[in-house]
């Protein structure tokens, strides 16, 4: 979804002189180039609440707490599994941990989900800045406490910093590879020292770490996969746990950050409790019955058709619409390009035209999605059209390196006749496998050695057979032997992160401003270590030579021809099959909260921002 020496290590810093500011318009976060006692970060410098200020926006500080919600994520981070778990350590990649363990823990920032890149002091209370943007001086407000009530203090931020460098999951410790060092100055005063080839936004990722007590991961191994409940200092603390079948988390009564501007209106709930079901329809019963009283709906056909239950009859539950976030994303069948059979482009592309979208968007999806064109989808980071100018330059340098179409149109998967079988889109998927050097043998399409093209898609929900069945039928009548199989949920986390899979499908939402973890997707450094987001083992030199322009982007609109640029490269390499997006959540929701109207344009948190409204929970039967 977030150090230490040199520079500033005091409040009384001097600011920079005229000449000085001068130096400093030069790199990047010269707006904050020797600054002190700022209470909030951004990476263009654009805060839209200033010091001193109430609440964010989008929250309702007077938010009454109490009641309970019953909730299945739609999303989830690092080591996560949201249809069982085995352990409550979710910082690490080994196990499976349930949802939204990262509620049981502060950092020193958090961010504001009305705006694309900002961060405000949570544990930190201001943050000093160096001259050279290298070194980051937090401000620990007192009152901080873990759950045991023991003080956080400097040494605790600068131990979880560098343990999660050095052992935290790879979706960590990957993206803060340019901290240098964090170390307490003093009890209260943290110090984090960048390389100086950092991204824009590692001090934004590195500032919402999780904070870990130093005292309990001393006693306890990091490291190791336990259901002991580790101690924690965020508004939340793991309840009643049942290992693979449900988890409660308890809202602390005495968090010590309760009355903080950034906190006002956020943990409502008395009490968050994430079930766990291997199997989608289980997971339905349970919400019809009331055992779940949230749920996001990802299956189109169950949202037009099974949402006739009396408790919708009797309007206890409701069906609601909420804009899609303004973040990038994308979703697809990835291709494991670590094996041989994949490593032409050209045998991607054929494999990826004989899916119909067409049809099974009006057979199966009830017409309800657009079609997937980029990695950096629902955003301005997108490629459209012929490059601009900006994007002819940063690509110009490597025309000879990169294949002729990442000058010209950015790549679109090609739309089909809507028959489920478009024999045009089929022939041309034949003729870029013989392109590619494959034989066409009987009805098998085979290597120079007579080894027949497979290509197994890796699943753990039956849920997908209906979409995938009719499109390896289509690879059949090609000569490329497809099959679907299917996993349960650990095997599944466990093939993904050592890349035991031939196609397997991920969906992944970026930062508002992505920069820093673009790396851990499309960098090569990320293709060989284990568990990263690089699914497809993408290894493009000069993707990760616009990648290296990150660390020193000055504007927005730079940021906009990198990630454009990299976008055409991606797509005319075809390391996917895309799929499909809505611009809605979809949800389901017993008549048992509130909320506002304003939601924030970067997040969707229901668990953390909505209420249990008393009232509406009488009315239906459900206030006990």
């Amino acid at each position: 979804m977030s150090g230490q020496r040199a520079g500033l290590t005091r409040r009384g810093a001097l600011r920079l002189g005229a000449a000085g500011a001068l130096m400093a318009a030069m790199k990047p976060w010269a707006w904050a180039a020797g600054r002190t006692g700022l209470h909030g970060l951004s990476v263009f410098g654009d805060l839209k609440y200033p010091a001193g200020f109430s609440h964010f926006d989008y929250l309702n500080p007077n938010a009454p707490k109490g009641g309970r919600i019953n909730f299945q994520p739609p999303y989830w981070y690092f080591n996560q599994n949201p249809q069982t778990f085995n352990t409550l350590n979710t910082f690490v990649l080994r196990g499976d941990a349930p949802p939204r363990m990262e509620l049981c823990f502060d950092a020193l920032m958090t961010r504001a989900t009305d705006e694309p890149d900002a961060m405000y002091g949570l544990l930190a209370e201001t943050i000093d800045v160096s001259d050279d943007v290298n070194v980051f001086t937090f401000h620990l407000r007192p009152e901080a406490r873990f759950h045991d009530g023991s003080p956080i203090t400097a040494e605790d931020v600068a131990f979880s910093f560098m343990l999660l460098k050095t052992d935290g999951h790879p979706n960590l410790s990957q993206v803060i590879r340019e901290l240098v060092s964090a170390e307490a100055a003093d009890p209260a005063t943290v110090v984090v020292t960048l390389s100086g080839k950092q991204a824009r936004d590692t001090i934004l990722t590195v500032a919402g770490l999780p904070v870990l007590s130093k005292a309990f991961y001393t006693a306890n191994d990091f490291l190791a996969g336990t259901l002991t409940p580790p101690l924690g200092s965020g508004a939340y603390k793991v309840g009643r746990v049942s290992a693979g079948r449900y988890i409660e988390y308890e809202r602390v009564a005495d968090y010590w950050g309760r009355d903080l501007p950034v906190n006002a209106g956020v943990a409502n709930f008395d009490a968050i409790r994430v079930d766990f079901f291997t199997e989608r329809q289980t997971a339905f019963e349970a919400f019809k019955k009331g055992e779940i009283t949230f749920r996001e709906e990802f299956t189109s056909i169950t949202w037009a058709q099974d949402y006739n239950f009396p408790a919708i009859v009797e309007g206890k539950v409701a069906k609601s619409l909420f804009p899609a976030e303004k973040r990038p994303s994308f979703q697809g069948w990835f291709f494991n390009t670590r094996r041989g059979k994949f490593a032409d482009p050209r045998t991607r592309q054929a494999i990826a035209t004989a899916f119909d979208f067409e049809w099974s968007n009006r057979n199966l999806f009830f017409d309800s999605y657009t079609r997937l064109h980029s990695w950096f989808e629902k955003s301005d980071f997108a490629a459209v059209g012929m490059p601009t100018p900006e994007e002819r330059a940063l690509l110009e340098p490597y025309r000879a390196e990169l294949p002729t179409e990442v000058f010209g149109e950015a790549f679109v998967p090609p739309v089909s006749d809507g028959s489920g079988r478009d024999r045009k889109l089929l022939r041309q998927a034949s003729e870029l496998l013989t392109a590619a050097g494959w034989t066409q043998i009987g009805n098998k399409v085979t290597d120079e050695e007579g080894a027949p093209l497979e290509v197994e898609f890796l699943i753990d929900a039956a849920v997908f057979e209906r979409v995938l069945a009719p499109y390896v039928a289509n690879l059949k009548l090609i000569g490329v032997d497809a099959w679907i199989r299917q996993v349960d949920p650990v095997q599944m986390q466990a093939r993904q992160n050592d890349y035991d899979f031939d196609v397997a499908m991920y969906a992944l939402s970026l930062e508002p401003t992505p920069l820093d973890g673009l790396q851990q997707i499309f960098g090569s450094n990320a293709a060989d270590t284990p568990g990263t987001y690089n699914l497809a083992g993408i290894r493009e030199p000069v993707v990760d030579a616009l990648l290296a322009k990150l660390a020193s982007v000055q504007s927005r609109e730079e940021l906009l021809a990198i990630t454009r640029s990299i976008d055409r490269v991606i797509r005319a390499k075809h390391y996917w099959v895309p799929n499909w997006y809505r611009p809605f959540h979809n949800v389901a929701h017993w008549d048992l909260f509130g909320w506002t109207e304003n939601k924030p344009d970067y997040a969707f948190a229901p668990e953390t921002t909505w209420w249990f409204d008393r009232d509406k929970a009488t009315a239906i039967g459900m206030a006990g």
